[in-house]
Parts: C-alpha cells; sequence; structure tokens
C-alpha cells in the first residue's frame, strides 16, 4: 500500500469514528427541527419533513432567563479559580516554604472528594453564610472545588519556567507579588488558556450542585432548567432536545473556537525545560 493509499485509509476511519461521535448533535438539531406530532421511535433518525424552529423558540424562551443564570455563574468561578490557582501554582513551584510539600498534595486530594459525600455539610455551611439558594453560593462552591484541578495545572506549567529568572528578579529587589506581576503573569497566557476552558465547560455543565444549592427556579442555571423541561405526563421531546442543544451550544463553540489553545497550553506544561 502507497503512503498516499494509507493516509486516505487513515483519514476514511477518522472520519468515519468523527461520524459516529457526532450522531447524538444529529439527532438532537433534527428532532429539534421537527413538530411534535412527527417525533416518534420509528422516525427518529429521519429528516424532518419540513423545517420548523418552532421547538427552538419555546425552549429559548423558557431558558432564556436561566441562561443568564448560568453566565452569571460560569464568569466569575472561572475567572476567579483561575486567578486563586495561578497565584498557588507560582508559590508551590517557585517558593519553598515550611510545609509545601504536604499542603499540595492535601490540595490535590480535593480533587477526588466525591461531590455527594460533602453536600449535607455544604448545605449547612451555605446556610450559615447566607448564601444558600444564591447564585454567590454556587460560585463559592465551584470556586473551592476548583482550586486543586487549576492549582494543578500552573504549578506544572510553571515548573518548566526557568528559575533563574524568579532568582534574577530577587536580586533585583522584586517582591513575591512583584516576580508574579511583571515575569510569571505576562507569559502564562498558554496555562490561563487550559484553565479557562476547562473551568468553563465544567462549571456551565454542572448539575448536582447547581440542583442542590440553587432551590429558587428564579436563580437555577440552565442545565437545571433544562431538566424541568420535562412535564410530569408528556414531554416534548422535540423541546427538549432543541433545549439540550441550545444548553450545549456554549460549550461547544468554546471547544471549536478555541480547542487549538486548549492542547497547545496542555503541552506547554507537559514537559520541565
Amino acid at each position: 500500500m502507497t503512503l498516499r493509499a494509507s493516509r486516505l485509509a487513515l483519514y476514511g476511519v477518522l472520519l468515519a469514528f468523527a461520524a459516529f461521535y457526532l450522531l447524538p448533535i444529529y439527532m438532537l438539531l433534527i428532532t429539534g427541527l421537527k413538530s411534535y406530532a412527527e417525533v416518534n421511535l420509528a422516525t427518529m433518525w429521519q429528516l424532518p419533513s419540513a423545517l420548523s424552529f418552532d421547538s427552538f423558540r419555546q425552549a429559548f424562551e423558557k431558558l432564556g432567563p436561566n441562561f443568564i443564570n448560568s453566565i452569571q455563574l460560569t464568569v466569575p468561578a472561572t475567572l476567579i479559580s483561575a486567578m486563586l490557582g495561578s497565584m498557588n501554582g507560582y508559590i508551590l513551584s517557585k517558593w519553598r516554604f515550611k510545609g509545601s510539600e504536604v499542603l499540595f498534595p492535601l490540595l490535590l486530594f480535593g480533587m477526588f472528594i466525591p461531590y455527594q459525600s460533602i453536600l449535607i455539610p455544604l448545605v449547612q455551611t451555605l446556610q450559615q453564610m447566607r448564601l444558600y439558594g444564591s447564585i454567590s453560593g454556587l460560585i463559592l462552591v465551584h470556586v473551592v472545588y476548583g482550586i486543586p484541578i487549576t492549582t494543578l495545572i500552573f504549578r506544572n506549567y510553571y515548573a518548566t519556567v526557568p528559575s533563574e529568572l524568579v532568582e534574577a528578579a530577587k536580586i533585583d529587589g522584586a517582591s513575591l507579588l512583584g516576580i508574579y506581576r511583571w515575569i510569571l503573569f505576562p507569559i502564562s497566557l498558554p496555562a490561563f488558556a487550559v484553565v479557562l476552558i476547562w473551568q468553563f465547560t465544567s462549571i456551565w455543565n454542572e448539575f448536582l450542585f447547581a440542583v442542590v444549592v440553587t432551590q429558587n427556579p428564579a436563580t437555577q442555571p440552565v442545565t437545571v432548567a433544562l431538566y424541568n423541561l420535562a412535564g410530569s405526563y408528556i414531554v416534548e421531546w422535540n423541546v427538549q432536545m432543541a433545549g439540550a442543544l441550545l444548553a450545549a451550544l456554549p460549550t461547544l463553540l468554546v471547544y471549536v473556537l478555541l480547542g487549538r489553545f486548549f492542547v497547545r497550553g496542555l503541552l506547554a506544561g507537559a514537559l520541565k525545560g
């Protein structure tokens, strides 16, 4: 087999896998474009007889306020957790202090704590802080739970930065925060790209904390509102599918538009130079 033929075969296999992977998106789209009368198991793979965007309109009308809630939740939680992870990674990679070897494993341990195991103390803590049922409380939860993974990513990235830069800045009289502000922060774009994309998609798609912490429908994010689209007796599958596609659209766009930065950022912190 020639090189050209083998490459064509490889592309064919990759296209087949991509088509199989995109089947759920295809199902969401064609079901959302159908009327309620057309939705049934016998014709689920068939294209709609006529294009109708009524399902998307109904879904957007019901999910619109919750989209705003998700934005108000995801954007600040992502930015705050990224900044805290960046500063933690800087301290743990470039500054040695008593107990640092113990602190970092303890931070990483937070990545492996199941959400379900801390729901009761979480609710009690938020109630004591008067944050239970609010978007602010949910932001706090995601910031705290995001610190371990963001710290790990930034620490691995800053480990690739030559320590001589930090030592030279110390000799020049730069403070701890000054070294971070003028040396490490300006070269942190690849790590920030990874963390921001990871945190945005994780927080936007999260359901358990959202349904437990925000009891009021007026403050619930879009994932909880999407679950509530299903009626008690009749499920309008076309509206449900249209709503699922709309809810997934921000994260899909993030990965389509910024996916290359995610890969570059991961590779930038993969090896220590």
